[in-house]
């Protein structure tokens, strides 16, 4: 199982692409979630099998279509209990 942390950049905010990833998280079968930060960007826990991960991050990149991606960056995440679902969390 693979565990990343990713935080997105850009015109991510107010654009659908927290229920997005959400949804494209759900799909490939990963647990975790995904949060608005108060300094603009989106941030995520992504938790399952590495290509399924990849796949999301890939995702991650270019976003829906009303968002702007400047940048991704992802980081290897030490495992958090196992999560029963993807969540949106609230804004931190």
């Amino acid at each position: 199982m693979a565990s990343r942390k990713i935080r997105v950049s850009g015109r991510v905010q107010g654009v659908g692409y927290r229920a997005s990833l959400q949804s494209a998280a759900q799909a490939r079968g990963l647990t975790g979630w995904v949060r608005n930060r108060h300094d603009g960007t989106v941030e995520a826990l992504l938790q399952g099998p590495p290509e399924a991960v990849d796949a999301v991050i890939s995702w991650a990149r270019r976003g829906p279509r009303a968002a702007r991606v400047t940048a991704v960056d992802v980081l290897d995440a030490d495992a958090e209990p196992a999560h029963a679902g993807f969540d949106l969390r609230p804004t931190c």
